[in-house]
């Protein structure tokens, strides 16, 4: 290709990648679904989108450490300290069943269905093992199932891509080489590969723990640092064992997840971008691999594949991975009407299928085309009946609010105290150990680590929160977290400042709270004057002396007073209010 044409395919993809997630979001519905007929169109009408022309023989090795960034990222919602009991045998039994039994399924399927000979027929089989976060995450941000489904689900997904991503290396390199593999073999050879990768994602989580704890680089290095390591810690293990970088960058995900995190820094947006790009860029290349003429004997089939998969396969594997858990009818009804495979199982057929082509294995050309028809039948089924699966089977979060208030001053204590005591399930965040102590010692839910790693948003998704409340003195701190936290799509206020208060102070975003009545201070200075809040009934006219801050209604929704809104809610059962004059509170309120 000349270099125009590469400027000009390398343009187009960066444009399609991002404009089919933009679009997906105004449509509220997951990016792969527009991701996949934008790079396919594309791929149709131009030649300059085609990996293979646009990046030639790199684009294989670029595809895997990539994948191992996404993997990353993913790894670092993922704290094993809340992968526990059930969850965590649930997890397990999904993982290994999902991929003992999905494998021979597949391939068995693909054999009848498709025409392919039993190689190709397994590869597709490995391939199809896969799920992954980039179609699950999203899918659950938009369902919020309860959090426990939530989390099987997504570390289901995390796990078994890298999995899958060793399973296939491994079919391929069988396929391709002349000596045949025994069970034994096969066993020892995924074995080597785990362990290759579990010590250099140990490796790695070392060196970030080095660098992000001991050296505290601020958040343009740190962010840097991370990608470096996840990089070359992928990139050396590649080297050793294929796909060995995909379980070394969950490993070292996971473990910086898992670190104390007021020890180390949250998630930097320019990661969660980088992330997001790569994940649209992958997408739109490898769905333009995909010709019409791939096509055209491969649709039916494929989607009676798909109709297997989701009918069949995949409640057996969800039926037998939750026998004799806790967990509810419900809960397994969801766990087995949810596998959408994504971009590892893309990249996996985009990777292997071409080389199974030259190496003249029958049938290996249909490999990629029905993985595309796989994905996109089931991103479509799944996504259009998630929510509605989720509500009919009782799994869905209840709508009430879960607020996060920023601070551990006294009378920030004491309104968390008043809120839980209105129904509402509080979540708090302070800086300073003796506020964080004072939290504790009232009993209330603690956020732990830094406030960022909360109130991103997949922080915010993994707790729950519905809203952002700064709540502390200190004006400057309440301006810098509000504009951070505005960008991260939770709905945030702040006290404002105090009228007589002249200093030079960025704005901040987000509403202010109470009509500015307790800006600067005041507060505290009221509370320690004897003021106190209160929980009652209402629709009640608030008593002299108090002031009105939030209202609750009967679904739990938090509404605070502001200037936008001055009378809180109109469908308030509960009035929550600030006031010197002590007024004892209603029982059962």
């Amino acid at each position: 290709m000349t270099s125009q044409q590469v400027l000009v395919g390398a343009g187009l993809t960066v444009v399609l990648a991002v404009g089919s997630q933009i679009l997906a979001s105004r449509l509220r519905i997951p990016a792969i679904i527009v991701l996949l007929p934008a790079g396919f169109v594309a791929g149709v009408a131009t030649d300059s989108v085609h990996p293979d022309k646009l990046i030639g023989p790199s684009f294989a090795p670029l595809v895997s450490l990539a994948v191992a960034v996404i993997l990353y990222d993913a790894g670092l919602g993922l704290d094993l300290r809340r992968l526990t009991g059930h969850t965590r045998r649930t997890v397990l039994r999904l993982v290994w069943l999902g991929a003992g039994l999905t494998l021979p399924s597949a391939a068995f399927l693909a054999s009848l269905m498709l025409g392919m000979s039993g190689q190709a027929a397994t590869m597709l089989g490995a391939v199809l093992v896969v799920s992954g976060p980039t179609v699950v995450g999203p899918l659950l941000a938009f369902v919020r199932p309860t959090e426990r489904v939530r989390r099987v689900l997504l570390w289901e997904g995390t796990l078994i891509d890298a999995v899958g991503g060793i399973l296939g290396a491994l079919v391929y390199g069988a396929l391709v080489s002349d000596r045949g593999h025994t069970l034994p073999g096969a066993v020892g050879e995924f074995l080597a590969s785990t362990l290759v990768g579990l010590a250099g994602g140990l490796l790695g989580a070392v060196v970030l723990w080095w660098l992000l704890s001991v050296l505290r680089l601020g958040e343009i290095l740190g962010t840097t640092a991370q990608l470096a390591t996840v990089v070359g810690v992928a990139a050396l293990c590649d080297a050793f064992r294929d796909d060995a970088g995909l379980v070394a960058a969950i490993v070292m995900g996971v473990a910086v997840a898992t670190l104390p995190r007021y020890d180390l820094p949250a998630r930097q947006p320019f990661f969660e971008t980088l992330v997001s790009l790569v994940v649209g860029l992958l997408f739109i290349s490898i769905s333009a691999s995909v010709t019409p003429t791939s096509l055209h004997h491969v649709v039916l089939p494929a989607l009676g594949l798909a109709a297997v998969l989701v009918a069949v396969v995949r409640p057996v594997v969800a039926e037998l991975s939750t026998l004799g858990t806790d967990l509810a009818r419900g809960e397994r009804g969801f766990l087995a009407w949810m596998a959408p495979r994504g971009i590892v199982a893309a990249s996996t057929a985009a990777t292997f299928s071409s080389g199974l082509t030259d190496a003249g294995i029958g049938g290996a050309d249909k490999i990629l085309p029905a993985t595309f028809v796989v994905i996109v039948a089931t991103v479509t089924l799944y996504g259009l009946t998630a929510l509605p699966v989720a509500r009919r089977l009782h799994v869905v979060r209840p709508a009430r609010s879960r607020p996060l208030l920023v601070g551990g001053a006294p009378w920030v204590v004491d309104l968390a105290l008043a809120l839980r005591e209105a129904g509402v399930e509080v979540l708090v965040w302070a800086g300073r150990r003796g506020d964080r102590e004072r939290v504790a010692a009232a009993g209330l839910e603690l956020a732990e680590g830094e406030l960022l790693a909360a109130v991103t948003e997949t922080g915010a998704e993994e707790l729950g929160l519905t809203s952002v409340f700064l709540l502390g003195d200190d004006d400057e701190f309440n301006a810098l977290a509000s504009s951070v936290i505005d960008g991260q799509g939770l709905p945030v206020y702040h006290l404002g400042r105090a009228p007589w208060d002249d200093t030079p102070v960025a704005a901040a975003t987000g509403a202010v709270l109470f009509e500015g009545a307790l800006a600067g201070g005041s507060a505290s200075a009221r509370y320690a004057s004897g003021a106190r809040i209160t929980a009652r009934p209402a629709p009640a006219e608030v008593p002299a002396g108090h002031a009105l801050l939030f209202t609750v209604d009967a679904t739990g929704k938090v509404t605070p007073v502001t200037d936008d809104d001055p009378s809180g809610g109109a469908d308030a059962r509960t009035a929550v209010t600030f006031g010197s004059v002590a007024v004892p509170a209603v029982d059962g309120v």
